[in-house]
């Protein structure tokens, strides 16, 4: 292994996933984390793991930090770390089983994280802090650090709607900011008054280990990817980095210029996919209006974690899917209007970004389900978090077991409970770990840019407090999965709330008052006819008025009924179930497509 072939980039997920997609409270800037680091390492019960009581008592007590807001920052980090679906079920059980804030708090007091790590991840909340200069001139000043664009690599900013799926801005920070990553990883006896690291400070390999959250590396292209503290303590980066063997710990100085010299940018991040990820396949393709579409992914190459799926520009299309090249897959979704996306797999994360008039249904996400710069959207997912930002006229039909997060810019956002199912949607939820209970779809967390505020639906005190409502049960309708699958779910996982499903009874007992009149009024056969007309009129009159007519058309296959991978296996394929089509609808001129 040569020096200059190794390579180490910052990991993905911690950047996707970890950091809140908001300006980060002053409280987490680097003079408090120092202090932070210094407090855990000096107190019993803070070091090397640290529990939720302490940190509660961190945020609470020493930085002044909302409960709510500190809670949010530790099930954030919480969501990152790879527990099993055995694990996190059980985890929903204990959680389900609290009738109090008292009996809550005691379980909660049993979750604990990594000391160092979480220190790091409240660190790189800092990457959407909002610099006076960039929002004045829109991008950084030039520093030797950087390059000019590429072509490719400005086509990669703009695919990303902001820093958390841009590869180059978490290099960019990762350089920026190394030292001060570093220095939080000293420990306290080697650091000045100040906070800094002294001149021949050491770190420690434990305390490395825990750098391995932000990066990781390979020996070389093609090679496998390792830990990076694999790395340092191996070949000829041990000697670069001054690893010893005898005291178990590097040089400061050496291994921040080891780390500078050989950081690069991801190689199966976001630009490399849009470079050179495979493009998924299409049953068929639509003359112009699927001229725009860009879908790509580079899950045939990229290790847990790094896996990716990029949907761009899908324009009066149905697009459906249930494959292994979705499992486990972090998945954006970026500028599609008029569409119907149906991504029926279980997801690592997905995204949903500046997409308009559109209705997306998700099969289990594991992480976090995020929207943002969105108008007119229809979400339905079981996720782990669900976040919106910047968005308006959106409607979101969830089964959640932590509080969706309405970030700043939102206004008329409707929060419904889950409503509709596939046949192997409950599987596909114990496989990543989702249970039906607790599920906290109308509990939303408003986090504005001066730290949470109370939320109120249906109330105009502040434009924030106004931006969301809670779906009226007159309102709520079941939406069906139009495709027929193999699996044993035949019904909605944990029911409706009752009020919900008062309503939905309501609506049956309606209809069947209509077909008892109907047969009671005795019509002729001619009178059936023309009563029959009458009602597919009006039926299609409001299919029309309504957008379900595309819907619907949309749905009808020009040859074939199925969407399948040309040679995919035949659990990836997924048939239109025709019975079912007036209780879902799609739009005209459009065809089904399978990626």
């Amino acid at each position: 292994m040569e020096a200059d072939s190794v390579s180490i980039w910052p990991r993905m997920e911690p950047f996707l996933l970890g950091a809140l997609q908001v300006a980060p409270s002053s409280k987490l800037s680097l003079h408090y984390l120092r202090k932070m680091a210094t407090y855990v390492r000096t107190r019993d019960g803070c070091f090397p793991i640290l529990g939720w009581p302490m940190w509660r008592h961190i945020a609470c007590g020493k930085l002044q930090l909302p409960e709510d807001l500190a809670w949010l920052y530790f099930e954030t980090f919480d969501l990152l770390i790879g527990h099993t679906p055995e694990e996190r079920l059980e985890w929903a059980e204990c959680l389900s089983q609290c009738s109090s804030k008292s009996e809550l708090d005691q379980q909660r007091s049993k979750l604990s994280v990594d000391t160092l790590q979480f220190l790091l991840f409240l660190y790189i909340q800092q990457l959407n802090r909002v610099s006076l200069r960039t929002s004045l001139i829109g991008e950084e000043w030039p520093s030797h650090r950087t390059r000019s664009p590429s072509p490719s690599d400005r086509e990669a900013k703009t695919s990303s709607q902001n820093k958390n799926w841009d590869d180059q801005a978490h290099l960019s920070f990762v350089q920026s900011h190394l030292m001060e990553i570093l220095e939080l990883l000293v420990e306290p006896g080697q650091l000045s008054q100040s906070g800094q690291a002294l001149r021949d400070c050491q770190i420690s390999l434990d305390a490395v280990r825990s750098l391995g959250m932000l990066l990781e590396g390979s020996a070389g292209p093609g090679r496998p990817v390792h830990c990076i503290h694999r790395l340092l303590t191996k070949g000829p980066l041990q000697t670069q980095a001054g690893y010893s063997s005898l005291t178990r710990s590097f040089p400061l100085h050496k291994l921040l210029s080891c780390l500078q010299h050989n950081l690069t940018v991801n190689p199966f991040g976001i630009t490399a996919c849009l470079h050179s990820g495979k493009k998924l396949a299409w049953a068929q393709q639509v003359e112009g209006t699927m001229k725009r579409a860009r879908i790509a992914r580079n899950t045939h190459t990229a290790p847990p974690g790094s896996k990716m799926v990029l949907m761009s520009q899908v324009f009066k299309q149905t697009l459906a899917k249930t494959s292994d090249k979705l499992t486990g897959a972090n998945i954006k979704i970026h500028r599609c209007s008029d569409a119907f996306i149906y991504l029926l797999s279980p997801l690592r994360s997905v995204s949903v970004d500046k997409c308009r008039d559109s209705t997306v249904v998700l099969g289990p996400v594991e992480t976090s389900v995020h929207i943002h710069s969105c108008h007119n959207l229809r979400v339905v997912c079981v996720a782990g978090r669900i976040a919106i930002g910047a968005s308006s006229r959106c409607t979101i039909h969830a089964l959640t077991p932590t509080r969706p997060l309405l970030l700043p810019g939102n206004t008329d956002i409707t929060l419904g409970p889950f409503h509709t199912f596939y046949p192997s949607l409950e599987d596909h939820m114990a496989s990543v770990g989702l249970a039906v209970v607790p599920n906290a779809w109308d509990q939303p967390l408003l986090l504005g840019t001066e730290g949470l505020a109370s939320p109120s639906p249906n109330t105009s005190s502040s434009p924030d407090h106004a931006c969301f409502r809670l779906l009226p049960p007159s309102e709520f309708h079941t939406i069906v999965v139009p495709f027929e699958m193999e699996g044993d779910t035949c019904e909605v996982p944990g029911g409706f709330p009752p009020q919900y499903q008062a309503a939905l009874d309501e609506k049956d007992k309606r209809i069947q008052n209509w077909q008892k009149t109907v047969m009671e009024a005795r019509l002729n056969k001619e009178q059936r006819r023309q009563f029959q007309e009458l009602v597919e009129v009006k039926f299609h009159a409001w299919l029309l008025e309504t957008g379900h007519r595309q819907e619907l058309d949309s749905l009808i296959p020009p040859t074939i009924a199925s969407l399948q991978d040309s040679n995919g296996p035949a659990g990836d394929s997924t048939r239109v179930n025709n019975s079912k089509h007036i209780r879902t609808g799609r739009g005209e001129g459009h065809s089904p497509m399978a990626c």
